[in-house]
């Protein structure tokens, strides 16, 4: 009897504590809520200088203190830094906007620290210019953040986002004559880089690149619809899961694509011109490149190399130095070509060196050489890595004599390139 009294003592308790913590959190939300409902601020800057009255500084440590999310509007053509600006810390959102036409910051005088360090969510970018920055334009520790029109040039880097920072939507901005555009440390779930202009970039576009597979992250970052013109390399996508799709990749001096290990997906995406390659797969695992056309590269249309279980299909080549390259993969893991379609290529259609891909239904229609060529590779240490290709319904253009077996040099080669 008195088991049973306890019993229901004891669930009535939990009934009550469940109560009171639904209440406590429905009284906290409400809180948050009706501050930053009640007390959103406007402020303007109007100050060109560093600090005082009207200038930008005073206007982020205004809105930094504010109890609810604030506006700051810049009137001014001009803003030159003299020190680093205050961090964006408001819980609640700051929104910063241009309303004078060009309406720039100029960060040369501030060293190696951002313009921008965001280190509280919700805060938004629209219409504003950065140049001229030693360190990175806008540093996001914090997740729900959006920049769009605006743009960054002659930085370090124009957007580096940090690890474990998600929900992240870059829209039509230009980002140009940095050295990097926009830095993924990590993956980013919820984020896109979407309708942007990237050119002249030294090192990439765009770069996503951590040591090993972030398998913490599987959602992909959406890069899509974007412009890539004149960069070093377009795009490095390495070890982060990413969809590149529909973007237009031009004049890259190195590749316009370049993807290392194991997360990305290249679908879709137009490629044009370059010094060097369309799209390296290079230590890549189980990446999908699928779709897209790619022309005039000088060297490789796609080249895959020291991969496995990669997935090459549909892909269009046209008028490159070669099509494509397999270079040392994995013979128990290989990569699969299915579909591609190669057309006026000056040397090689399909080069196969010390790698053992499955080819299936491909087609290689006017090579300037042979449409496939099959190459042992002799190792430093004197061991010969076979190159063994499985075929199944290629079309090599009325080529009787499609296929070159080349065997392994007495000294050793240097891959394709």
């Amino acid at each position: 009897m008195i088991t049973s009294v306890r019993l229901k003592l004891a669930v009535a308790l939990l009934a009550l504590l469940g109560v009171f913590a639904i209440f406590s959190r429905w009284h906290g939300s409400a809180l948050v809520g009706g501050r930053s409902s009640t007390t959103n601020l406007e402020i303007g800057v109007s100050n060109s200088a560093d600090r005082g009255p009207g200038s930008l500084r005073e206007a982020l440590f205004r809105a930094d203190g504010a109890s609810g999310s604030t506006r700051i509007v810049i009137r001014v053509q001009q803003v030159s830094l003299e020190s680093p600006l205050p961090p964006l810390v408001n819980p609640y959102g700051i929104s910063v906007v241009v309303a004078a036409l060009g309406a720039q910051i100029d960060g040369h005088a501030i060293g190696n620290a951002p313009v921008f360090d965001v280190d509280a969510g919700n805060v938004s970018i629209t219409g504003l210019t950065i140049r001229n920055c030693a360190g990175p334009a806008i540093l996001l520790r914090a997740g729900n953040f959006h920049m769009t029109s605006s743009t960054i040039e002659s930085c370090d880097v124009g957007v580096d986002i940090a690890e474990g920072v998600h929900d992240v939507a870059l829209e039509r901005n230009s980002f140009a004559n940095n050295r990097l555009g926009v830095r993924f440390a990590a993956g980013s779930r919820n984020s896109m880089v979407v309708g942007n202009k990237f050119s002249a970039n030294v090192a990439a576009g765009i770069w996503a690149v951590r040591g090993k597979v972030d398998a913490g992250n599987a959602a992909s970052i959406l890069v899509r619809d974007n412009r890539f013109n004149d960069d070093h390399i377009g795009v490095v996508a390495g070890n982060i899961a990413m969809l590149l799709n529909r973007n237009v990749l031009s004049g890259a001096r190195e590749a316009a694509i370049h993807v290392i290990g194991a997360g990305a997906s290249v679908l879709g995406n137009r490629i044009s011109g370059g010094a060097a390659m369309g799209i390296v797969a290079e230590d890549a695992i189980a990446v999908t490149i699928s779709d897209n056309e790619i022309d005039h590269a000088v060297a490789y249309g796609i080249m895959v190399k020291g991969s496995e279980n990669l997935l090459v299909k549909g892909n269009q080549i046209q008028s490159c130095g070669y099509g494509m390259a397999f270079v040392l993969g994995n013979a128990r893991h290989p990569s699969t070509a299915v579909e591609n379609t190669i057309i006026g290529v000056k040397y090689h259609g399909i080069d196969v060196v010390g790698e053992s891909p499955i080819l299936r239904r491909n087609r290689v229609l006017q090579a300037g050489a042979m449409p496939l060529q099959v190459q042992d590779y002799l190792a430093p240490n004197g061991t010969t890595v076979y190159a063994r290709p499985f075929l199944e319904g290629n079309d090599w253009g009325g080529d009787r004599n499609a296929v070159a077996a080349v065997p392994a040099p007495s000294t050793t080669p240097a891959p394709p390139r």
